[in-house]
């Protein structure tokens, strides 16, 4: 097991910034691809985005592109996702992923290890 930690949701107004963080007590993230996922009420899981050992390689929903980056410090054992300009369609509980396989940028790959998520509410 990896036990994942999400941080950085709460409430915050339309068009302000957020960055969420995911950290793994024990265990070092850089031998994972982590994938960032959300999920709003009464929908199912969506991928946002994701990032490869090493931070040289990510992907992105389509959704994500413009205002969502995905970024990792494998030295301080984070991986970030940084939102600009938040929308209150935003709103959903985040999560993090973790695995080791060559699937990790498939948006409908089923990751081995979750975390719990951290809720961002966005307010209009």
């Amino acid at each position: 097991q990896v036990p994942l930690v999400e941080s950085g949701g709460g409430l915050v107004q339309a068009g302000e910034s957020l960055r969420l963080s995911c950290s793994a007590s024990g265990h070092a993230l850089s031998a994972y691809c982590i994938g960032w996922f959300r999920q709003a009420p009464g929908k199912g899981r969506e991928f946002v985005a994701a990032i490869d050992y090493d931070g040289d390689l990510t992907s992105y929903a389509d959704f994500a592109k413009a205002r969502f980056t995905i970024s990792r410090d494998n030295a301080k054992n984070t991986v970030n996702l940084q939102i600009v300009s938040v929308k209150p369609e935003d709103t959903a509980l985040y999560y993090c992923g973790a695995d080791q396989s060559s699937h990790w940028r498939d948006s409908t790959y089923e990751y081995a290890y979750y975390g719990q998520g951290t809720q961002v509410t966005v307010s209009s």
